[in-house]
């Protein structure tokens, strides 16, 4: 009996603080454990000692019967105090150490959502500031408790227990790859998908592949674009033509308008020879008026077309932005031209006039009444 004791007090005192021991869950209580390591006691796990992150109750991350690895903290006569936590940590600073150096990718489920950022649990707690968690801002966090992000460590010290991780890197990383083969990839002339990230005051970033094409503001419709906004919106799904690519400097321009039938490609079936349209004056030039018929679609009126009278300039009938009637003279839409006349509507005008005279005067001879029925009234008078 007292050799056994003896063995049992040799066993104990051959432990240092420090020591790793493998042992078995032997009791669980709120706030600690009981683990049975094969010594003359019982270690205590205190609950600050299970893990780098909060826990509330031992029996979450505890059952008894379980066999961990636990490193010895405290050792007396009469006590014996181990750590889980420890144990993770000690593997885990290693592990992260190699993976800050080498840049590789580990994923890992949000443990809680905190102040500035998010925590997960590694071995130890890592911590992924906001700015840190994606490439846009992103106003709530709440949704991000449980879920698995992919994970690069940036920053480390061991000494402070200071672990910085960062999904963004990861995926700056694989935009960056997804944007240079994006940039090997097209060529002049390629239409393709796109989706609007940005309006400018002078066009709209296009994403067309892990890049930004910027549609300037003259390539975004047919007609004139007075603002962005008046065409896409951010989010939208646009198709575009690719009008240069400059790789080195990565910059693409592209085009809304050369994906969308020109306006001379419909005007064909809208205005045909002798139809009367309204339009706007746009601009005057010595030899007529430029009128717009359709958006992108101008017609000319000879300034021998604009009165029905000899004028010297057509300023002095027209200014820019006047609305006016015209009559279709011709169409040539292979040529992308379009006559038109305001003064055969004005002589069609003064005809009409001067023909319901005529008719009134015939009108009034058919109800029996003429020049002679009047003066012959007249002179029967005298008699």
């Amino acid at each position: 009996m007292v050799e056994e004791m003896n063995n049992e007090m040799t066993d104990f005192r051959s432990l240092s603080v420090g020591d790793l021991v493998t042992g078995t869950i032997a009791k669980v209580e709120d706030k600690q454990a009981f683990v049975n390591v094969g010594y003359k006691m019982d270690g205590v796990l205190p609950i600050s000692e299970l893990s780098s992150l909060h826990v509330e109750k031992v029996s979450d991350v505890l059952a008894e019967g379980e066999e961990h690895e636990f490193k010895v903290t405290k050792l007396s006569e009469d006590e014996l105090v181990l750590s889980k936590k420890a144990v993770a940590a000690e593997k885990a600073w290693e592990e992260m150490e190699k993976k800050l150096e080498s840049g590789e990718i580990f994923e890992a489920e949000v443990a809680d959502v905190v102040k500035g950022g998010l925590v997960v649990d590694v071995g130890v707690r890592g911590f992924i500031p906001a700015s840190l968690v994606e490439r846009h801002y992103v106003e709530d966090f709440s949704s991000y408790k449980g879920r698995t992000l992919r994970l690069k460590a940036v920053e480390m010290d061991r000494e402070r227990n200071k672990l910085i991780l960062s999904q963004r890197a990861v995926l700056d990383e694989e935009a960056s790859l997804k944007k240079k083969d994006t940039l090997e990839k097209i060529q002049e002339g390629d239409v393709i998908a796109g989706t609007v990230q940005r309006l400018t005051d002078f066009g709209a970033f296009v994403d067309i592949g892990g890049v930004d094409g910027l549609v300037h503001i003259s390539q975004m419709a047919h007609q004139h674009v007075e603002k962005p906004s008046d065409v896409v919106a951010e989010g939208d799904q646009v198709n575009v033509k690719v009008l240069s690519v400059d790789p080195d400097n990565e910059r693409i321009s592209l085009s809304i308008k050369d994906t969308l039938p020109g306006p001379w490609e419909q005007i064909a079936a809208k205005i045909k020879q002798d139809d009367v349209i309204e339009g706007t004056v746009k601009r005057l030039v010595s030899f007529g008026a430029f009128v717009e018929v359709a958006p992108g679609v101008e017609g000319l009126v000879h300034i021998s077309q604009i009165a029905n009278r000899h004028i010297a300039t057509p300023g002095e009938v027209l200014s820019e932005g006047d609305t006016v009637e015209a009559k279709v003279l011709d169409v040539n839409v292979g040529e992308k031209r379009i006559s038109l006349s305001i003064r055969v509507l004005q002589d069609d005008n003064e005809e009409q006039q001067s023909g319901g005279s005529q008719d009134d005067y015939q009108n009034e001879d058919e109800g029996g009444f003429s020049v002679g029925d009047m003066i012959g009234d007249q002179l029967k008078k005298y008699k």
